[in-house]
């Protein structure tokens, strides 16, 4: 059978624990329609993961979590998240925890008697958009989404009852934490803190001395230094089969018909008429739009008027249109030689002025111009035809005990041998298929080719030879790239040799000006970046200490850098003041946080834990099949 292309890419982030504490989490299951894990009964009679003191780590809420940690994170990285990936980055640890707190707080509460009564609950049940209807509450609507998501009305309002027991115990403890005034000074002085510096830039021009070439010993020397960097990676030789569109496109035949038929049902595309970019101002009345044009001949700006409605350019923008399309305005519009407005006329959002940007003018691509390019794309269909109907024929032909080099010869496939190495710059232009390395990635000793369809519609099948061991890629066919890096190396160091004279000279007495053009910047803050500069320049120009000096080097870049003032943070003024609330915010929230996570931790360790493994593993299981 003919494999598909797909697509396999992660690229996995871990989340900080700092609310671990997951409040409403079955109210935000449902109000976001994540939908239930449809599971209830994991080992038979097993209804737990395990329990924190009196009360039980229901297995659902776990199988949920970690469907919706897992179904947030695909959403996050734009691909489906397998178990497995997941469980290497830890996800399946963190939503571990964050049930073990759930259970922790819920624990405590019972023992502490804290519980809501059901007339909180009926509110907040019939507040939930999800279980609304055209006159409010509905309680058939109700029981329908708890169906869907595997709850009955007892279940889902214990767990709602929970929660918000959970809720008010959270806020006990962490509501209303603010950072200490002490706190907020620091970080608003730290933050708000501006520096200002001279920078003197080396470039191969500011050497005193030009750099001599590298002779070719100078370059094997370098290259058996860094051999790692020439040493071709483990490869799998690969004999394959294929046959591409681009390779038999050419001699497909022409039908002229069909490319005339394709060019004429193309034809707005290649005839463009005469356009105008226009912006469409429309009034209540024709009178308040026949005002409006007055305030305009009298010298009010089209803008002014755009914003006294409490609109944009872009909402009236109508953007590049034809005269039949402007109606009643498209001859005066397109009378107009240069910008402009006109109006009041009437269009399909009442009387409007119009406003004439730019006139564009027609455009038209004739049939033979055309050609060409109706031709590529014919001949090219054609060829997808024709191999598509080679691909069953080809599978046949290898399930039957067909040799590749039998298949190439019977179906007119192209035969050939490649070292597939992933990421190696040397790999064969077949490689530049995905489908090809994907499929390459997989394949293992033994394995029977099988026709696999490539993303253009090529098909290719392959077998492995043979492991081809990593290898040194001869100089002759990197010397132009060891050239490149060892004379960059070689400048590297000359311009650190010719930074330090200048930053000792410099010390001594010598204006820093007097070695070249110094740029100047009288104030920039921790989030500051330099033009053309690397990080490292502000993260040592906040290290320093006025007059101090620094050779700062980077790839590519160096640099004598000379700190000139400091100046301190503000303390009123707008900026100031919206700095330090910021900062009590996020401190506030961030200390909440660390509370909360101390808080169950200490009510877990109090109250004992027990955890069945053999329940989480069968969760996990089903979320992975």
């Amino acid at each position: 059978m003919a494999k598909a292309p797909h697509s396999d890419d992660d690229t996995p982030k871990k989340k900080r624990r700092g609310a671990s504490v997951m409040a409403w989490v079955l109210l935000a299951m449902i109000v976001g329609g994540l939908g239930g894990f449809g599971v209830t009964n994991f080992g038979g009679g097993t209804t737990s993961i395990g329990t924190v003191g009196d009360r039980k780590i229901d297995v659902n809420d776990y199988a949920r979590s970690m469907r919706q940690a897992m179904d947030q994170f695909s959403k996050q990285i734009g691909q489906p998240v397998t178990l497995q990936q997941a469980q290497a980055i830890g996800l399946d640890r963190q939503v571990l925890q964050q049930v073990m707190d759930r259970a922790a707080l819920d624990n405590e509460a019972d023992r502490i008697g804290l519980s809501v009564g059901d007339a909180t609950v009926a509110s907040k049940v019939s507040a939930i958009p999800s279980f609304q209807g055209v006159d409010g509450f509905d309680r058939n609507a109700y029981r329908e989404v708890l169906r869907q998501n595997n709850l009955t009305e007892s279940s889902f309002e214990s767990g709602l009852r929970a929660d918000t027991a959970r809720q008010l115990l959270q806020t006990a403890i962490s509501g209303g934490l603010g950072a200490p005034q002490t706190l907020t000074d620091t970080i608003a002085a730290w933050a708000g803190e501006q520096r200002g510096f001279s920078m003197l830039r080396l470039t191969e021009k500011s050497l005193t001395k030009p750099m001599p070439p590298l002779s070719d010993a100078d370059l094997q020397a370098y290259y058996k230094a860094h051999i790692e960097t020439y040493t071709r990676p483990e490869a799998k030789r690969i004999s394959y089969v294929a046959l591409l569109p681009d390779a038999i496109a050419k001699d497909m035949p022409l039908d002229e018909a069909a490319l005339k038929a394709t060019y004429q049902a193309r034809l707005s595309t290649y005839v463009v008429p005469e356009k105008r970019l226009v912006e469409r101002l429309a009034f209540a009345t024709e009178a308040d739009a026949a005002a409006a044009k007055a305030r305009i001949d009298a010298g009010t700006s089209f803008e002014d008027l755009v914003k006294e409605r409490n609109l944009t350019l872009e909402d009236v923008d109508m953007g590049d249109v034809s005269e039949k399309e402007l109606g009643d305005a498209g001859a005066a519009v397109f009378a107009l030689k240069d910008p402009g407005v006109v109006g009041p006329f009437n269009s399909s959002i009442g009387p409007a002025l119009f406003r004439m940007n730019a006139v564009l003018a027609a455009q038209e691509t004739t049939f033979e111009q055309a050609k060409p390019d109706l031709a590529l794309e014919q001949q090219l269909e054609a060829a997808r035809k024709e191999i598509s109907g080679k691909v069953e024929a080809v599978d046949d032909a290898l399930a039957g005990g067909a040799t590749l080099e039998d298949v190439a010869k019977e179906q007119g496939l192209t035969l050939a041998t490649t070292d597939y190495a992933p990421g190696a710059d040397d790999n064969d232009p077949i490689t530049g298929y995905k489908g090809f390395r994907d499929a390459a990635a997989k394949l293992a000793e033994g394995d029977f080719p099988e026709a696999i369809v490539l993303d253009d519609g090529g098909l290719v099948a392959m077998q492995l030879d043979s492991t081809v061991p990593p290898a040194p890629v001869p100089f002759d066919k990197v010397k132009e790239k060891v050239t490149a890096a060892a004379t960059a190396e070689a400048l590297a160091k000359a311009l650190s040799d010719e930074a330090t004279r200048i930053k000792a000279a410099v010390e001594g007495g010598a204006s820093l000006g007097a070695f070249g053009i110094v740029s100047r910047t009288t104030q920039i803050d921790r989030q500051g970046v330099v033009k053309d500069a690397p990080p490292a320049v502000v993260e040592a120009v906040f290290q320093m200490q006025p007059n101090d000096l620094r050779v700062i080097e980077a790839p590519g870049f160096a640099a004598v850098v000379q700190l000139n003032s400091i100046t301190a943070a503000p303390t009123t003024g707008e900026d100031a003041t919206a700095l330090r609330e910021a900062i009590n915010v996020n401190a506030g929230r961030a200390i909440a946080d660390d509370v909360m996570a101390l808080y169950t931790a200490s009510l877990t360790a109090s109250a004992g834990i027990t955890l069945d493994q053999a329940a989480i593993n069968a969760v996990n299981t089903q979320l992975s099949n």
